[in-house]
């Protein structure tokens, strides 16, 4: 079971609407257009459209797999007493005092240019259940990063 925001749900499921209705479509026209060119053991364009139709049906299956397992969080439950999914965490790293802010989301909604990061990413995964006020050690592939946090929002 996989618990996400409705707004990743959302944007899951338009995704998926996407691809099914506008890009399959899509897909299964070039291979129609390669199959009327002739010869189909040395036609490239029918090949490549192949290719590209099998690429879309796995991303297809993936996205419905994930939609189908997915549960939306209610936000009205959520305390911001300590770092759960859908926190939003303003933190200092204590190496430089740089302060960053991050959510937290599910690993289908990780952005880091939003400023999202996945609950099971290692940074995610420290914080998860500390407070504000509380020093955390993660450990990432660049090193050894300890970080305060300074405030807790929903």
């Amino acid at each position: 079971m996989e618990y996400m925001s409705k707004e990743g749900y959302d944007k899951l499921v338009a995704e998926l609407r996407q691809m099914e209705l506008v890009e399959l479509p899509q897909v299964r026209e070039a291979i129609a257009e390669a199959r009327d060119k002739g010869d189909l053991s040395e036609n490239f364009e029918y090949h490549a459209a192949k290719r590209e139709q099998g690429r879309l049906l796995g991303r297809i299956r993936f996205k419905q797999r994930v939609l189908a397992n997915a549960r939306v969080i209610d936000t009205s439950k959520l305390t911001s007493d300590c770092v759960q999914l859908l926190s939003r965490v303003e933190m200092t790293n204590l190496a430089n005092n740089s302060r960053m802010t991050y959510t937290i989301v599910s690993p289908h909604e990780a952005n880091l240019r939003e400023g999202k990061i996945s609950i099971n990413s290692p940074i995610g995964q420290a914080l998860l259940k500390k407070h504000a006020g509380d020093t955390v050690q993660v450990h990432v592939p660049a090193g050894l990063l300890n970080l305060r946090i300074e405030n807790i929002e929903l």
